[in-house]
């Protein structure tokens, strides 16, 4: 062909795409040539290749970033500094570089700013990619939570310029980070030069943030009163120092999974920060005796909540806390192996924990007899007390901290295995101002006679939760009808073993008229209880859960319709119940809010009328593996019930 044409050109030169392309934009961009290309199809005929070159013109791309600072610097608008941000991430990031203080403000800008401030007025706009997220939270200041791929250094970046107009951020959470571009010391520093103002600083699972980033919050946010660090491995004792040194106003520091992180930070903490209130430090090897007394010690004025879990501390931490902790009302203590019964014995009998009114211990082996009575005597103000996989606690140690705690109000009890039905019944008799006992998964627990205790009634209990202890009984619960007459929550779940027999004796004992009932699991209930239930209760139950009840039919429903006017949550997913069922219930649930039949084979789209009924109430309607409904049915139902959440 070349020689037909009488062209000696290369084959290939316009082999691929044509340099009319993008590339050959991005020569012209940048000042190189004019290019003058013919098309794709090879000309027939011998052209020259013109080629005119132009005088290279000016481009502000060309000049250098300590250039570029000093204009960008001097943007002192909002409107102005959002649009040069958006032209590129070179310009985004330069002006996120930017210091709050180091923004030059002309007098007249000053002046117009304060004129402003007078009319009620700004022309300033931020970016909208900035905003989008955005809340204004009841304090007044702004919010922001990046999760997961939105957690970028760039997405940082344009936060805390799209806000610096507004005073930057009050609030900021960051959850994980992006696997590709993940959040950098580069964007938690644009957030601090931008966000002179934040108050909350939350980072979970940041492992590219160290003490640069942390450095930068501490120079540029004073005002730093809430500082939350989970899983952040790069993080030491360089950067919490400096956070301590300059953010004396910080109130509550959460510590979790932060290797690198000891008694060093905490020292400065308790030194600097005298205002702190709250105290969370969870699976942090490096953190020992020395820095948690020193810290506790330190601010023993203010400290209010302190939480301290899987640490390798000693007796001699519980110590400092029984003796410094004078103004420590919420105490959480967990996973504390090196910690024995002298420890806890030791805490309880300083007398430094007067204001203490609530108490969890969670997986402590030195939680015994001994130490939890000395607890008991030495806590009088205690209202709340939790504990879980407490394994050398049994009835007696129980039965002594209930005598001793007389204020005590609400009681929980989980996986504490030598702990029987015994000490629950007594302890529930020696407290004379408890409302709420909570049991759980307690395996010690056996059915007893009746006659073989005799108690007095806990007439001021108003919530019973007995869960997953399958040796609680008739017997066991004939009891508790009698302890306690003035009931108003039941929750018996997984009680799979009971009958009918052993509950209605109770529901006839509850005086005071029961609101919320939850009876998921228990397999050998019948219709005869939740007639019951609805003849003595109706006037006043308000949620009801009967999840598992296999033995539950239509019956159960006709009581409920009938009954229980105030009803507003309802649960019969795995029950018996048909299309009858429903549509008695159609006629008589009035306000019924919240209804589940997931699992309720045997209703059909013939329930969709009464369904439809009930939507006119209907917030939340679960449909899960109601096998005989059609989709047709479904999607009639979800165009109909607009207000209702379909779960299908």
């Amino acid at each position: 062909m070349p020689t037909l044409v009488n062209y000696s050109g290369d084959d290939d030169f316009l082999a691929g795409s044509s340099l009319c392309s993008a590339d050959l934009g991005l020569m012209l961009s940048l000042g190189h040539a004019d290019v003058y290309c013919p098309s794709r199809k090879r000309a027939r005929i011998t052209g020259p290749f013109v080629v005119e070159v132009q005088e290279k013109k000016p481009s502000i791309e060309a000049l250098p970033d300590e250039c570029l600072f000093e204009i960008f610097r001097r943007l002192s608008g909002g409107r102005e500094r959002s649009s040069a941000a958006c032209v590129s991430k070179r310009w985004l990031m330069l002006m996120s570089s930017v210091r709050n203080s180091e923004i030059f403000r002309s007098k007249s800008h000053q002046d117009l700013s304060i004129a402003d401030k007078v009319n009620g007025a700004s022309n300033d706009v931020e970016m909208s990619p900035a905003d989008e997220d955005l809340e204004v939270e009841c304090d007044g200041y702004l919010s922001r939570s990046v999760e997961g791929k939105k957690a970028t250094d760039v997405r940082l970046a344009a936060i805390a310029v799209g806000t610096s107009s507004r005073g930057g951020l009050g609030k900021l959470c960051v959850r994980g980070s992006n696997s590709a571009r993940g959040i950098t010391n580069v964007g938690i520093s644009a957030i601090g030069r931008g966000c002179p103002s934040l108050k909350v600083l939350s980072l979970w699972n940041v492992p590219n943030v160290g003490d640069e980033g942390l450095l930068e919050i501490a120079r540029e946010c004073p005002s730093l009163e809430k500082l939350d660090l989970c899983q952040c491995p790069s993080i030491s004792n360089k950067g919490l120092v400096a956070i301590a040194e300059r953010c004396t106003n910080l109130t509550s520091l959460t510590i979790e999974s932060c290797p690198n992180i000891g008694n060093e930070g905490l020292r400065a903490i308790g030194r600097y920060c005298t205002k702190l209130q709250c105290l969370t430090i969870k699976d942090c090897p490096l953190v020992g005796d020395q820095g948690v007394a020193s810290l506790l010690s330190s601010a023993s004025a203010v400290l209010t909540k302190v939480k301290l879990h899987a640490l390798n501390i000693t007796d001699f931490s519980l110590a400092v806390i029984g003796h410094y902790g004078k103004a420590i009302t919420c105490l959480s203590l967990g996973g504390l192996q090196n910690v024995s019964q002298k420890g806890f014995w030791v805490m309880g009998n300083a007398q430094g924990l007067q204001s203490l009114a609530s108490l969890a211990i969670t997986s402590c082996r030195g939680t015994t007899d001994l130490s939890l009575e000395a607890l008991g005597k030495g806590c009088p103000n205690i209202k709340q007390m939790s504990l879980r996989k407490c394994c050398f606690v049994s009835d007696h140690g129980l039965v002594a901290f209930t005598k001793a705690a007389g204020s005590l109000e609400g009681l929980q009890l989980e996986e504490c295995n030598r702990i029987t039905q015994t000490g629950i019944l007594y302890a529930v008799s020696n407290c004379s101002k408890l409302k709420s006992l909570c049991v759980v998964k307690c395996m010690a627990i056996k059915d007893i006679a009746p006659e073989t205790l005799a108690l007095s009634p806990c007439e001021t209990l108003r919530s019973l939760s007995i869960r997953n202890c399958p040796g609680f009984g008739s017997a066991s619960l004939a009891m508790v009808g009698k302890l306690c007459p003035q009931l108003h929550h039941l929750d018996l779940s997984g009680l799979y073993g009971i009958t009918d027999a052993a509950i209605l004796p109770l529901l006839e004992s509850c005086e005071a008229g029961l609101v919320k009932v939850n009876l998921s699991g228990c397999l050998n209930l019948t219709d005869e209880v939740v007639v019951a239930l609805a003849r003595l209760h109706g006037q006043t139950l308000e949620m009801l859960n009967l999840d598992g009840c296999r033995r539950i039919s239509d019956a159960s429903l006709v009581a409920v319709a009938e009954n229980c006017l105030l009803l507003n949550d309802l649960d019969v997913s795995k029950c018996s119940i048909t299309d009858s069922g429903v549509a008695a219930l159609s006629r008589g649930a009035q306000i019924l809010q919240i209804l589940s039949l997931s699992g309720c084979s045997m209703v059909s789209s013939k329930s969709v009328p009464s369904l439809r009924k009930l939507g006119k109430s209907l917030l939340g309607l679960n449909l899960l593996h109601c096998n005989s409904m059609t989709c047709s049915a479904i999607e009639l139902l979800v165009e109909n019930l607009w207000r209702c959440d379909i779960l299908s």
